[in-house]
């Protein structure tokens, strides 16, 4: 059994404070570096290689000066090569599974150099947990991939390895299959998960908890709209990512925040930290990371608040089973959107982010109780 690291049950994430991911006005760094440094009630923090092609590491390596390591716990996550690859617009990055850039035989060289890189930008000898950054069909399923990222945990890079799924959501066979494929080597997944946003998430947590994988749960701010500070009317910058969202979502979700708002009150809790009580009630959930954002709006809530607000979040959620099903009722999404991974929907040539669902992945399903053609679709 392997010692597992001391991940707080909260976390902050340089996808915070807009400055390497489009979501509110960007920070500058005389206030993002207090936000992305570890203590006054917040112990873990969390890169991308890709967010700023390095640069949210550099910034997270400064917030870190100073900080001792064994006062904090680092997540790190690759996949995306930015070194060679080229970028694809909207759409990014490719893989580094992509078979035009190199074959399996090169997996375990690339992630060895991504990791080691990642690490000195960050300033640290190594990952408290690794993760596999939003992988393609290959990165779920070659044992080649997973080979490669148990070694960089033998070899002292990391303490422990897991999976991101994502950014969309979705991939719910696929990263159930990896868990059943490489649990020995997978101990913790990042998902999307919140109290408006339980479907798909949800669909793998029986899975997880089931192979000893823990879950970080992300989005759990649900666009900014439990920090309380996004309401009807409100105007997002250019290139915000949360214009994706479909028309009435902060009127619907406003409407539902004010039917759940009396159980947060009841036990002394914001919006915000009901969610992440929200998620921690789950049995599969050991830490949240929502987005921090500063929205551009005269009397919006300061960045500075939604951080405070986070490391306040009780370690051990006071919610009852009971109320956790009825945020859920309230919250219920199912079916909103055409999923990521494998779906019934796909249509088409195989694409890094979507495939059919394949006679094996059926079969999961089966296993799960998860049908693709009622539980995977939009309706």
């Amino acid at each position: 059994m392997r010692a597992v690291p001391e991940l707080t049950h909260t976390a902050v994430g340089t996808w915070s404070g807009g400055r390497f991911m489009h979501f509110g006005v960007p920070v500058e760094d005389e206030r993002l570096l207090p936000i992305l440094r570890p203590g006054d009630g917040i112990g873990t923090v969390i890169t991308a290689d890709v967010y700023g092609q390095g640069g949210a590491d550099e910034l997270l390596g400064r917030a870190l000066e100073g900080v001792p390591r064994d006062s904090y716990a680092l997540v790190g996550a690759v996949g995306h090569d930015f070194y060679e690859g080229e970028r694809d617009g909207a759409k990014g990055f490719p893989r580094f599974t992509d078979p035009r850039l190199r074959g399996p035989d090169e997996y375990l060289g690339y992630l060895r150099m991504a990791a080691e890189r990642s690490l000195e930008r960050c300033g640290a000898d190594r990952f408290d947990v690794l993760l596999l950054h939003n992988p393609d069909r290959i990165g779920y399923t070659s044992e080649a991939v997973w080979d490669a990222m148990a070694t960089l945990r033998d070899e002292g890079l990391a303490s422990q390895v897991g999976v991101a799924p994502g950014p969309a959501n979705g991939f719910t066979l696929d990263v159930i299959q990896c868990f059943e494929r490489f649990g020995d080597v997978i101990d913790w997944a990042m998902l999307i998960l919140n109290p408006f946003e339980p479907w798909p998430g949800e669909l793998a947590l029986g899975a997880a908890a089931a192979n000893g994988v823990q879950v970080i749960a992300r989005v759990v701010d649900y666009g900014g709209l439990f920090h309380d500070d996004v309401l009807p009317g409100h105007e997002f910058p250019p290139r915000d990512h949360r214009t994706f969202r479909p028309g009435a979502w902060i009127e619907e979700g406003r409407a539902k925040l004010e039917r759940i708002r009396p159980i947060a009150e009841r036990h002394g809790l914001t919006p915000l930290q009901l969610a992440c009580a929200w998620d921690l009630a789950h049995e599969a959930v050991s830490c949240v990371v929502p987005t921090l954002i500063q929205e551009p709006h005269p009397g919006a809530k300061p960045i500075e608040a939604k951080r405070a607000e986070l490391a306040a979040v009780p370690e051990r959620s006071p919610l009852s089973p009971e109320e956790v099903a009825e945020i859920r009722a309230i919250g219920d999404n199912k079916g909103c959107m055409q999923l990521k991974g494998a779906t019934p929907e796909h249509e088409g040539e195989e694409r890094a982010d979507s495939w059919p669902v394949f006679p094996e992945l059926a079969e999961v399903g089966r296993r799960w109780g998860i049908v693709p053609e009622r539980d995977l679709v939009q309706a």
